[in-house]
């Protein structure tokens, strides 16, 4: 079994983990690697009502985890879908379904199985969009949905290990025939991504090696944002002088303040890049606007957010003293 895998699931030792299968190879293996190492797992299903073989897929799924002792549950997406963002709505709708249920039975872990390839294809992707450090460092291992750690334990898992391991042992699984369809930015990807290593001699392995190192640049830079947003961020709203804001370095003063935003308002993510760039632009003068639920506003050298609707006097909680205490931390 691969290492990569049993290290990082080591400090998982004793609890409860939720498994995203979808009844591919990459979820597939990623059931049996976690029953053979005797971690307490119950299987999520979402079937999304988007092909012909979706029953067919779900029907397995729960075979399949009885075969393995394995407790499953399916979800159905059903009902009218989006003409549009169709890929993002499915995935949005299956991980509310795994994450309510997470809530309900008191589960804190929900394991999925992206994998080495997807890694790679996110960068790319990213890379295609001219993101910065956050786009360019791919998924995480860990991140937090919905209250709800998300853990990705075959990041540094390449697919074909996971098929040997399936194919060689007779495991059943199935192929989605959307992942072959190249009207997809990620399946052009997926389909052209040997080019690099023909024409250049770059490989798979060079490349998840950088996304690693610029990885762990990310975690280092918002380990700093994150104690930044604490000092200016109480009561549901941020306050800060704008010496503190403009002091900062660039890339730091942008995450800053997407942080403080998503923060503040509640969204899942946070304002594009675009949209930041043209809020620090009208915060270099007196403004008020809204952006990411948010209102925010500068008054003299005194920058406020809150959620929007809410009011946005300075005068109420904060006098200058106090904000003049926040720029000079």
């Amino acid at each position: 079994m691969n290492k990569n895998f049993l290290d990082f699931m080591r400090k998982y030792s004793g609890q409860k983990i939720a498994v995203g299968v979808s009844g591919g190879v990459d979820s597939v293996a990623l059931l049996h690697w976690l029953v053979e190492i005797g971690m307490d797992v119950v299987c999520l299903h979402v079937n999304h009502c988007l092909r012909p073989s979706a029953d067919i897929e779900a029907e397995y799924v729960q075979d399949l985890c009885k075969k393995l002792g394995v407790e499953c549950h399916v979800f159905s997406w059903c009902g009218e879908k989006p003409t549009t963002g169709l890929e993002d709505a499915a995935r949005i709708a299956r991980y509310k379904f795994m994450t309510n249920f997470c809530h309900k039975n008191r589960i804190r872990f929900i394991a999925t199985a992206h994998q080495a390839d997807d890694q790679i294809e996110t960068f790319w992707m990213n890379l295609a969009r001219g993101s910065g450090v956050y786009g360019l460092g791919a998924m995480r291992g860990e991140s937090v949905m919905d209250g709800i750690k998300i853990i990705r334990p075959l990041l540094n898992v390449f697919r074909r290990e996971l098929r040997d391991y399936c194919d060689s042992r007779g495991i059943k699984y199935f192929s989605d025939e959307m992942n072959d369809d190249p009207h997809y930015t990620r399946v052009k990807i997926r389909q052209n991504r040997h080019m690099v290593q023909d024409a250049m001699g770059v490989s798979d392995e060079r490349i998840l090696l950088a996304i690693q190192n610029i990885g762990r640049v990310r975690e280092d830079m918002e380990a700093h944002v994150r104690k930044l947003v604490g000092r200016v961020t109480y009561a549901g709203r941020a306050v800060f002088g704008e010496s503190f804001l403009f002091d900062l370095g660039p890339d730091i003063r942008l995450k800053f303040l997407g942080t403080v935003i998503q923060t503040v308002g509640g969204d899942r993510y946070q304002p594009r890049l675009n949209a930041l760039l043209g809020a620090m632009d009208k915060l270099r003068g007196d403004c008020k606007f809204t952006l990411g639920h948010c209102t925010i506003r500068r008054l003299g050298g005194r920058i406020i957010v809150v959620r929007e609707g809410q009011k946005t006097s300075f005068r109420k909680r904060y006098g200058k003293k106090r904000i003049k205490q926040i720029s000079s931390k």
